[in-house]
């Protein structure tokens, strides 16, 4: 029975020495998330569009508004220059602005203001029950707030941006103001298949 004990112990022990370490994200891993998993609203071409029109890239996802004064377009600079850092490999990344603001962002606007940032960002639309159901399922806050001139307003919202893996599976939580070096190593990681 000892001899018999030893060697399970040897071999767990092989088996875990042979194991490789786990993944390190910068990024919070939100990996198995039973949530994020449907997105279906019309791209600023009036295109309509799935996460799973974009299996194979690594894709970022992020919530928010055009007239937005400071998160959103910070975080459009931020992921532009994650593209820039990844060279070659930042076409292998798309990156998605999904508009809070469906009375305002008209398909138009969204493309004026999206591909300002680059042209390969897509924004996304639908009408306020398509965006709600849109919000929900990445568990995104917004509400509007009443402005100082009367009839305008701004949205408070949440300010993360979601990461998904070439295969589709939500992946990482990217909090506003991550370092570009550190966004673009775990996009890469992503890429690497880990």
């Amino acid at each position: 029975m000892k001899i018999l004990s030893t060697l399970i112990l040897s071999i767990t022990l092989l088996l875990a020495a042979c194991s490789p370490p786990p993944v390190s994200f910068k990024s919070s891993d939100i990996t198995g998330v039973d949530w994020g998993r449907r997105l279906s609203l019309t791209d600023h071409n009036g295109q309509a569009r799935q996460l799973a029109d974009f299996k194979g890239k690594v894709v970022v996802l992020f919530f928010g508004y055009t007239q937005c004064p400071d998160v959103c377009p910070t975080t459009l600079l931020a992921m532009r220059e994650v593209q820039k850092r990844l060279g070659e490999r930042g076409s292998h990344v798309q990156v998605l602005f999904v508009t809070l603001d469906p009375e305002r962002d008209t398909a138009q606007l969204l493309a004026r203001y999206v591909t300002a940032f680059d042209p390969s960002f897509i924004g996304l639309r639908g009408d306020t029950a398509a965006t709600a159901a849109a919000a929900r399922e990445f568990k995104v806050f917004y509400s509007k707030q009443a402005g100082s001139e009367p009839g305008t307003y701004g949205i408070d919202h949440t300010t993360g941006s979601y990461v998904f893996d070439p295969q589709g599976r939500l992946r990482l939580l990217v909090r506003h103001g991550e370092p570009a070096d550190s966004v673009a190593g775990d996009i890469t990681l992503l890429l690497d298949g880990k």
